[in-house]
């Protein structure tokens, strides 16, 4: 989705509708950049109180799977899921969603390694790039919702052939991509709110700037 539009809230949903509807419960793990973590804590504690949730990160983290599994919920970054991939891969998991999928565009990367390691019952990207690069990251998101299940671009195709594969691919992942704008789902959304406010310096800040604005000249 584009940015804005609540990929968060919408995937918080998800979980707690799986926890709910699931015969066989299990913690679900969301995994995204550690600048976000405190926001998916955040998001979560506001819009499902109802879930244990659990930010493993830091030196505040879970040592087993038993522990993993007494949680609904368990919020980690891409850096820590390397650094304790063995933890979370002996982890029965209901769903893992990974933020900001662009992270795992290239599947050769520890962070993909990492994030397709993982054991679950269902799995989700989450990401307003897609495709970034080239056809090539969409098929190491796709590797990783469904390892095996679209056949892959010939590396040695050309010209018109690549073209043909890459549009037969693009065709073939289609129905597993949700994708909205801004312009459609604009009819849902508030009126934005925009607001000035002028805030005084202090002091050492209008020193700072000071100094900061010479240099610059």
């Amino acid at each position: 989705d584009e940015m804005g539009l609540g990929k968060t809230v919408q995937a918080l949903a998800l979980i707690e509708a799986l926890k709910m509807q699931s015969r066989s419960q299990g913690p679900s793990l969301v995994v995204c950049p550690a600048s976000l973590i405190e926001n998916w804590n955040r998001e979560a504690d506001r819009f499902c109180p109802g879930l244990k949730t659990f930010a493993h990160h830091g030196g505040n983290r879970l040592s087993s799977p038993k522990e993993i599994a007494t949680h609904d919920l368990v919020i980690t970054s891409y850096g820590t899921l390397i650094r304790d991939d063995v933890l979370f891969a002996a982890a029965p998991l209901l769903c893992v969603v990974g933020d900001e999928a662009q992270h795992v565009k290239n599947r050769r990367t520890r962070n993909a390694k990492a994030l397709t390691s993982l054991q679950s019952r269902g799995r989700f990207l989450l990401t307003g790039t897609p495709v970034e690069n080239s056809i090539e990251d969409l098929r190491s998101l796709v590797n990783f919702l469904m390892p095996g299940a679209l056949q892959p671009v010939p590396p040695n195709s050309r010209g018109d052939e690549r073209f043909w594969h890459e549009k037969r691919f693009l065709a073939q992942a289609a129905p597993y991509v949700l994708r909205r704008n801004k312009k459609v789902v604009a009819p849902e959304l508030p009126d934005k709110i925009e607001q000035v406010v002028y805030v005084d310096m202090t002091a050492e800040q209008r020193k700072t700037y000071a100094t900061a604005k010479s240099s610059a000249e």
